[in-house]
């Protein structure tokens, strides 16, 4: 997907629903997670679902948006990621406007 919108204009932003698959609950994921987006300029949540699944939403640019992805799914870890990631599950949208970053 193309997200320029002309020379000298910011991308437009785009949503990243992620499924993370694996010990990622009780680890402290969705705190480093939330460490990780903000670092990146993104916003969003990550939330555990009742699976043991933690769903990952973030709002951003194409490009901050595939670090996370990557940061997320790097075996072994070089950001400090706890737990272990056996699966990631992604689907893009359009933007709604998120703002901040959560862990319900």
């Amino acid at each position: 997907m193309d997200t320029s919108s002309g020379a000298g204009t910011p991308p437009v932003p785009e949503r990243l629903t992620a499924f993370v698959s694996g010990r990622v609950q009780g680890v402290g994921f969705r705190w480093w997670t939330r460490s990780q987006a903000l670092e990146l300029g993104l916003s969003g949540r990550a939330v555990n679902k009742t699976d043991g699944r933690v769903e990952v939403v973030a709002e951003g640019p194409a490009q901050r948006l595939e670090e996370l992805l990557e940061r997320l799914r790097e075996e072994p870890s070089a950001h400090g990621r706890p737990g272990r990631v056996t699966a990631v599950v992604e689907h893009r949208t359009a933007a709604r406007g998120e703002s901040g970053f959560t862990t319900r």
